[in-house]
């Protein structure tokens, strides 16, 4: 058994195989799949109070686990650093993806944003102890293929004026491999201490509103449910699974099995009739399924 087989142990998880761990971090990826269908049946609620409703209530969902658990709360004692690290990564990524969404087409700020699996396959061969073998590029790479083929047609070309949208998603990319690659180097942090980064989330998304927006309460119970259901899940338990993942799990398979979330996404919408199936939907389930396995070669087919 080799250092990346045996059990880990952070904090407020207590000790994890890898495996364990790779897979709790798969449960995010399945809950950011509903977040498209989710957000449409919020209704018209603006972007940065959406953010902010639902990262209060993600943060909340991250105390109540404290719940027993007193020495819980020095979680928060973190370094500035790690502060930065946290709600730069969970705030800063989604204030930029907004921006992108304002000024540029959804598909081509999509697909640029959907950068940021390959780069955290490629930013992991920077991580001590991590070997980048060419079977995680490869299963990268034929995810990102699948994820433009998924796009296109999709496309409406841009004007000029969408430059910055375009700009502001393909750093978004960065700013969000750039935070699950670093929560790896941060393993020492307890994943109690997300629940902090979503309030702070929160209080940011808050001012950004006050500031750029104006309010727009959800209308009906069924609205109310579904803000409620992405704080608990996408914007919530997604966030604790997905820091266990990096900081316990096999990072490069996590990158490259995050292709999979426009894939799920576009099949829940087709299931909810907001999208049509199509035969490069079918195509990029290929790709994108192919991939993920090609890439988690090693953990699908390593001996008991």
């Amino acid at each position: 058994m080799d250092d990346r087989d045996k059990p880990g142990h952070d904090g407020n998880i207590g000790p994890m195989t890898p495996r364990t761990a790779t897979l709790i971090g798969l449960t995010a990826i399945l809950m950011w799949s509903l977040l498209s269908v989710m957000t449409v049946a919020t209704g018209k609620i603006p972007a940065f109070q959406l953010a902010a409703m639902t990262f209060a209530i993600g943060g909340v969902v991250g105390l109540l686990t404290w719940i027993g658990r007193s020495e819980a709360a020095r979680s928060l004692r973190q370094p500035l650093a790690v502060w930065i690290v946290g709600v730069g990564g969970l705030f800063g990524y989604h204030a930029l993806y907004f921006l992108a969404l304002r000024f540029a087409p959804p598909a081509e700020a999509g697909l640029l944003n959907y950068l940021w699996p390959l780069l955290i396959v490629l930013f992991s061969s920077f991580l001590p102890g991590e070997r980048l073998a060419a079977h995680h590029i490869i299963g990268a790479v034929l995810g990102l293929v699948g994820t433009v083929l998924l796009f296109a047609g999709n496309t409406s070309g841009f004007a000029p004026g969408a430059v910055p949208g375009l700009i502001a998603a393909f750093i978004a990319a960065f700013v969000w491999a750039t935070y699950s690659v670093l929560s790896r180097r941060l393993k020492a942090v307890p994943t109690d201490a997300v629940a902090g980064f979503c309030l702070a989330t929160a209080i940011l998304a808050a001012l950004m509103h006050g500031l750029l927006e104006t309010t727009v309460w959800p209308e009906t119970t069924a609205q109310w449910l579904s803000v409620i259901a992405l704080g608990i899940g996408p914007v919530g338990a997604a966030f604790y699974a997905w820091d266990i993942g990096m900081k316990r799990g096999d990072i490069r398979v996590l990158g490259a099995a995050s292709y999979a979330t426009p894939l799920l996404s576009t099949g829940f919408l087709i299931a909810a009739g907001f999208a049509k199936a199509s035969a490069n939907i079918a195509l990029a389930a290929i790709l994108i399924a192919g991939g993920g396995l090609i890439a988690a070669k090693d953990m699908v087919l390593r001996k008991r």
